[in-house]
């Protein structure tokens, strides 16, 4: 029988889901099998090489009525009234992302059935139209005498401007394993919308690999980043009137009017900008408060991009909304004229920002097209922020599955360390796999490859087999296979094949991963979906129960300069650390208070090369990382040293990806969405 996973039924008019046991059992050319618990149904229907498809059933209720609870993709197929039934077979050849986001999305599960299927309370799952938030701080309360199922985290080794593809191997494993039969689920972070109107396009994953509904996954989803910026803003607002009242305003006049005291903000020193969910190069520096008196305060300012707020790095390592609350006041917006920290409680505004974020705190549940669930929580960047989904969402997966998937941003050196020394910190989760995503691309471009450029065509020499290039290229993944083995956890070498690969690439390439103590397989979950995950499933599987010694990498009371170095030594392979006066100054201060001691260091540089260079590729010896500033976030308590210049507002590209995107006029769904 073809696999299930590559067929969806367009027609709705007739649902499987629902009808009388006996009138199904009894239609022409079905054959009732039993598996396991569930009663199977082969239906023959009419496709074009006459194959069967299967509807597998959770149980049939006293009356009659067959429950469809979802487990793979044939679960919410649908066959056509009458003697035929149309079709499609999912072909990421010939069909783009949406295209199969669309027909997978319509037998997508609905909250309801979620909720049977999760075996969640009525009160644990709110609705959003045809998606819903889990309410996550009741499903933790219900389920915290179970015990936590298998933590798998997926990064990648350094990646080409394309991206290896970790969302595509997360939703990969999720499928795979529910192929196994497992209970399985994820989360990932959700996408900003810079770099879904501009290069990259959504982050979705793609192929029969891929996060559905991929409309509303891509833009906006259920609301988080949008109430993400109006906190961040609602900041800069309080900031930026209280700067216009003091100037307009004497000590008595302030405290008569408005109860205020005079905070001597330093217009010099303003830290915080504004913020808006796309690439906008044109508002990284910009003068607002032109005009009169009531005009607001004229001074220089600046636009980053929503998912680089500090706000955003609070959502994902909060634990509750109590947590969430506490920090919001204590977000440094500036400073005043001698030199103490100003913040969003001496603004009075952490209770309204806190309201405006409040449903931000629960998980957005969707699936992939095969329909294994997957949360969509919070979505820093790596190399600005801390990379990672949310520490309430891995909470709940580890609760609700035996095996729960998450996903670290860009490569090992970026978002695992960030996972390892951070994030794992906080919440105190111990992690069992990580899955080190690969490409025969990328290895090609670390062994000395043409250079690999986001929307113009590959070169030869990255269609073409070229075994010495992938040979070369080895030494970033023994690299990254090492940097994951140091912190303890299993790692797994996931070969992400493209039908470009060749077999003598290939076996190279595992050759190289297994000689260096990793567990290797190959997947082609792009172009197969679980079916192409079965031996990356299996992997992961075994590897899961080979018990973890997960160690960090530093103690909190190691000082920062020393925390510095030893990331840059053990996890990037450079000499040293270098400061610039400044940046040492500025580290001393932080060193010699003890406020600082308990913060995060959150590494800030390139995440296109191990160095602070983007250009230096494979694994460069012989040099040192230069370190030119700290930033200070003292809501989320990171220190972030900066090895390089990083902009926090991405400019939009001559060719972008919002040329492509339109709606369909007549069924108002969006297409164009990669």
């Amino acid at each position: 029988m073809r696999s299930l996973t590559q067929y969806a039924i367009r027609s709705t008019q007739y649902a499987l889901r629902n009808t009388r046991y006996d009138q199904l059992k009894n239609r022409p050319n079905s054959k009732i099998v039993q598996k396991n618990s569930s009663t199977v149904i082969l239906v023959s229907a009419i496709f074009e090489d006459n194959a069967p498809f299967a509807v597998p059933f959770c149980k049939t209720l006293q009356d009659g009525v067959i429950r469809i609870v979802a487990e793979s993709k044939g679960d919410y197929d649908m066959v056509q009234k009458g003697k035929t039934s149309k079709a499609v077979k999912l072909d990421p050849t010939k069909m783009k992302d949406w295209q199969i986001a669309e027909v997978a999305e319509e037998n997508m599960p609905t909250p309801e059935q979620w909720r049977e299927r999760l075996s969640l309370e009525k009160d644990e799952i709110l609705a959003y139209g045809r998606i819903a938030k889990l309410d996550f701080l009741k499903i933790i309360d219900r389920l915290k005498g179970k015990p936590d199922g298998k933590y798998i985290e997926v990064t990648a080794i350094t990646p080409t401007p394309l991206g290896e593809g970790k969302t595509t191997t997360t939703m990969g494993i999720l499928e795979g394993l529910g192929k196994r039969g497992l209970n399985v689920g994820g989360c990932i972070r959700q996408p900003s919308g810079g770099p879904t109107m501009n290069i990259k396009g959504t982050a979705a994953g793609g192929g029969i690999a891929l996060l559905i509904p991929m409309t509303e996954f891509s833009m906006g989803l259920t609301g988080d980043i949008n109430d993400i910026i109006n906190a961040h803003n609602l900041a800069m607002v309080a900031l930026t009137a209280r700067m216009q009242h003091e100037r307009n305003y004497d000590d008595a006049q302030l405290e008569r009017l408005t109860k205020m005291r005079r905070l001597d903000i330093d217009p010099n020193r303003v830290e915080m900008g504004w913020v808006m969910d796309f690439c906008a190069q044109s508002l990284r520096n910009i003068i607002i408060g032109l005009g009169g008196r009531m005009d607001g305060f004229m001074m220089q300012s600046k636009f980053g991009i929503a998912v680089s707020s500090e706000l955003m790095a609070m959502l994902s390592i909060v634990t509750d909304l109590k947590d969430l609350r506490k920090r919001m006041d204590e977000i440094t917006v500036a400073f005043d004229k001698k030199g103490n920290a100003i913040t969003t409680g001496d603004l009075e505004v952490g209770g309204a920002m806190t309201a405006w974020m409040r449903n931000t705190i629960n998980p957005t549940l969707c699936c992939t097209v095969e329909y294994q669930p997957c949360m969509v929580h919070a979505g820093p960047f790596a190399n600005i922020a801390v990379g990672q989904s949310s520490i309430i969402a891995d909470r709940v997966g580890l609760k609700l599955f035996d095996y729960h998937v998450t996903e670290s941003g860009f490569g090992a050196d970026i978002g695992f360390e960030k996972f390892w020394n951070v994030k794992c910190r906080y919440s105190g989760l111990k992690p069992h796999v990580s899955v080190l995503t690969t490409t025969i691309r990328a290895l090609k471009m670390h062994g000395g490859g043409p250079k690999v450029v986001a929307g113009i065509d590959l070169p030869d020499e990255y269609k073409l087999e070229n075994v010495r290039l992938v040979e070369k290229g080895l030494s970033n993944l023994l690299h990254h296979i090492n940097t994951v083995r140091t912190s303890g956890i299993n790692p797994v070498v996931c070969i992400n094949i493209f039908h470009t690969d060749t077999k003598e690439e290939i076996a190279l390439v595992r050759k190289a991963a297994e000689g260096a103590g990793a567990r290797c397989a190959v997947s082609s979950h792009w172009a197969d979906g679980g079916d192409g995950a079965l031996e990356l499933a299996d992997v992961v599987k075994e590897a899961c129960e080979q018990e973890s010694e997960f160690k960090l990498l530093y103690p909190l009371k190691m000082k920062l300069r020393e925390r510095v170095d030893k990331i840059a030594k053990v996890v990037y392979g450079a000499d040293g650390v270098s400061w610039t006066p400044d940046a040492e100054a500025k580290a001393k201060i932080l060193e010699s208070d003890s406020k600082y001691d308990d913060y995060a260091t959150m590494m800030v540089k390139t995440h296109l090369s191990l160095t602070h260079d983007p250009a230096l590729k494979g694994v460069p010896k012989g040099w040192t990382l230069p370190i030119r500033d700290i930033l200070i976030y003292s809501g989320a308590k990171f220190l972030c040293p900066c090895a390089g210049t990083i902009s926090l507002m991405p400019g939009t590209s001559s060719n972008p990806a919002f040329r492509k995107v339109d709606v369909d006029v007549n069924t108002g769904k969006v297409q164009g969405l990669f």
